[in-house]
């Protein structure tokens, strides 16, 4: 990792992003491997399912499919199957009788805490390497990106009830 006085020298936007994107799908394998081991057998579409259901309270079934990049009669399988499993739950749009939106269960939501956590210990390990002085770095770049690109739909809320539960 950069040391601190290397890391603040400025850097072109292009070699911003090349950092961002070469650093990104590390990261995320070791947290989808942290986490499959915890997603009580749901299959990665499913687990995924569920991540954008909790994240994006009373979201539409085409909506799901958009960010699973499936379609509409496969996602609608995943969710049935997930409804079935008590994971999930459909009902009445407010806004709209004619629409169905799709909600999680305390028992999805359990499911994904505990997933949730174990990447987390899982990623304090690792953090374990870097100085206090690095891990200060890596944090306010997190908040940044995260100001950027947004929480996706992730509610205050929800990111600090699962921070607490893995505490």
């Amino acid at each position: 990792m950069q040391s601190l006085s290397k890391a603040s020298k400025s850097c072109s936007c292009t070699d911003c992003a090349w950092e961002m994107l070469d650093a990104a799908p590390p990261m995320m394998w070791h947290i989808r491997r942290s986490m499959r081991s915890h997603r009580k057998g749901l299959s990665m579409p499913q687990f995924r399912a569920m991540v954008m259901i909790s994240n994006e309270p009373d979201i539409s079934l085409s909506c799901v499919a958009e960010h699973l990049a499936l379609s509409l009669p496969t996602t609608s399988r995943i969710v049935t199957g997930l409804v079935n499993k008590g994971f999930l739950k459909r009902h009445d749009s407010a806004d709209d009788r004619r629409k169905m939106v799709l909600g999680i269960t305390a028992r999805g939501s359990s499911v994904l805490n505990v997933a949730w956590s174990a990447a987390q210990r899982s990623m304090a390990v690792e953090l374990e390497k870097f100085t206090p002085g690095q891990r200060a770095m890596v944090s306010d770049a997190m908040r940044i990106v995260k100001q950027m690109f947004g929480s996706l739909g992730l509610p205050e809320a929800s990111a600090e009830s699962r921070v607490q539960s893995a505490k």
